[in-house]
């Protein structure tokens, strides 16, 4: 079981906090590309069967970078927004359109968060990640990792002076 699940029947009714901790696997995110736990800082407000959850994930995601093609680790923050309430208990129509698409339902004795948790670490991969903002990439002719210093081709230009 997932530390982003919450039992209910030990939380308290009003405002408190939880450390939420599980392996990558858990949340079914692949451990290669996830080294690490993942962790969870949540506030969460009870009100009777209804339940709001506010708060931090973090966790590692191992990426390749576009431009050299290295591997590198990327921390990274995201922010969770859930509001649940018990499955078939009464609501109020304004409660349910404040809440939007962060409403979900649990069953009175748990709340699993997983996959608000896997989600929101999802959308924070970057599109194109760099390993870093100055990263040169590879050379287009020889394919050498600029990063490591000037290649063959760049070598070779410098010595050919100006009649390349």
């Amino acid at each position: 079981m997932s530390g982003f699940v919450i039992n209910l029947g030990t939380l308290p009714a009003g405002r408190g906090r939880i450390r939420a901790v599980a392996e990558p696997s858990q949340l079914d995110l692949p451990a290669a590309v996830w080294p690490g736990e993942v962790r969870g800082d949540l506030g969460i407000d009870r009100t009777g069967e209804l339940l709001s959850v506010r708060g931090t994930v973090q966790a590692t995601a191992r990426l390749e970078c576009v431009r050299c093609l290295e591997e590198f680790d990327l921390p990274l923050e995201a922010e969770l927004a859930v509001v649940a309430d018990r499955a078939g208990g009464p609501r109020r129509l304004e409660e349910d359109l404040e809440a939007g698409s962060y409403m979900k339902f649990h069953d009175g004795r748990q709340l699993d968060l997983g996959e608000e948790t896997r989600e929101a670490l999802l959308l924070e991969l970057p599109i194109t990640p760099h390993c870093r903002e100055d990263c040169r990439g590879l050379c287009p002719r020889c394919g050498a990792n600029r990063n490591q210093g000037p290649c063959r081709c760049e070598r070779a230009r410098a010595g050919a002076g100006p009649a390349e």
